[in-house]
């Protein structure tokens, strides 16, 4: 997985990487260094977040609607 694969996998997602951190249980200095390309992402993550981040893509989550658009 690419630094900007990552990154892109965190915004799909709507997670920084404070948040990615704190969700997999790694240090955000780590996490930071892997979106910044600085060290390699290790398999097991890069799998898993590729995995939600589809995820979303098949399911994304419901959409607020606006005032005019519940009117319809």
């Amino acid at each position: 997985m690419t630094p900007t694969h990552f990154r892109e996998c965190l915004d799909v997602l709507h997670w920084s990487q404070r948040e990615f951190a704190a969700i997999i249980g790694r240090n955000d200095r780590q996490v930071r260094r892997w979106a910044a390309g600085q060290a390699e992402i290790p398999l097991d993550v890069a799998t898993w977040l590729e995995r939600w981040a589809a995820r979303m893509h098949i399911d994304p989550p419901p959409v607020r609607l606006t005032t005019a658009e519940k009117a319809v």
